[in-house]
């Protein structure tokens, strides 16, 4: 794959940059930097034990960017895990890593991990450090999301979309995009020419494909129940990539749609269509 698609994807689903298996419902997950053993498994709702332990792992420092790690195919059942928040505590005397990570229900690794710390780093009287937030203040206190609600915007009949527009809302914050309501089992068709580069599914994205379209510009198709085109395809104005599905959270079909050229989003009104 590309450098420069590698960065796409990576900026765009971090962190649940995955492919399936071919042969299971397990998730192959390729980790990014920055990543750690402990933060993967967070955020499938497992302990990194369990994760080491299914990739025969011994020591997850020696884990490194690009490494393939094998999720188990059972974490597809579980309910999906909220997403942890941190605060800022001040050590106290006699305080160690150790009594603050039983205080805080979670493994030694995690309180390291989270605070860039060594396995032989000793905490000092006054130093602030990051620990977990206790779930009764998660409750009264829930983390902001990571994109503020989507603005419905006016529908211009003269602009054409990957799929016929009921609703357009904009999407603001570390993505920038559309969201398009449509019908389920609706054709997702290609604005543009161009290459297949990737296919598959993504973690709150459904199945998505990527469509890299002359000068540069990629176009993300998300939300489909299925996929109709695969990787190294070339597609026209119009060619079928998918079938659009329903989101479970909202009980509605809607399409994601994104527009980047190299890893600058593109206005999705404006990007080229032909």
């Amino acid at each position: 794959m590309k450098p420069g698609l590698n960065r796409l994807l990576f900026f765009l689903f971090l962190p649940f940059f995955i492919a399936r298996s071919g042969f299971s419902d397990e998730i192959i997950h390729v980790m990014q930097r920055g990543e750690t053993i402990y933060s993967i498994a967070r955020s499938y709702g497992l302990s990194a034990q369990e994760v080491m332990t299914h990739n025969r792992i011994s020591d997850a420092r020696t884990v490194q960017a690009g490494a393939r790690i094998r999720i188990p195919g059972n974490n597809t059942t579980r309910p999906s895990p909220p997403r942890q928040t941190y605060e800022e505590y001040q050590v106290q005397r006699n305080d160690t890593l150790f009594s603050l990570a039983r205080r805080y229900g979670i493994q030694l690794a995690e309180l390291l991990d989270m605070n860039g710390f060594s396995p032989d780093y000793v905490i000092k009287a006054g130093e602030k450090i990051r620990v977990p937030v206790l779930a009764s203040a998660q409750a009264s206190n829930p983390p902001a999301p990571v994109n503020p609600p989507a603005a419905t915007v006016r529908i211009d009949p003269g602009i054409r979309w990957p799929i016929n527009a009921r609703e357009i809302s904009n999407i603001t914050g570390r993505l920038n995009g559309v969201l398009i309501t449509g019908e389920r089992q609706e054709s997702v068709k290609s604005l543009t020419a161009g290459t297949v580069v990737s296919v598959g599914p993504y973690r709150g994205f459904g199945r998505v494909a990527i469509v890299q379209s002359p000068g540069g510009y990629f176009y993300v198709y998300g939300g489909c129940e299925t996929i109709l085109v695969k990787e190294g395809d070339k597609v026209s104005s119009g060619t079928e990539l998918g079938r659009l599905g329903v989101d479970t959270k909202t009980s509605t079909s809607q399409l994601f749609f994104f527009v980047y050229r190299g890893n600058t989003a593109v206005d999705p009104f404006k990007a080229p269509r032909a």
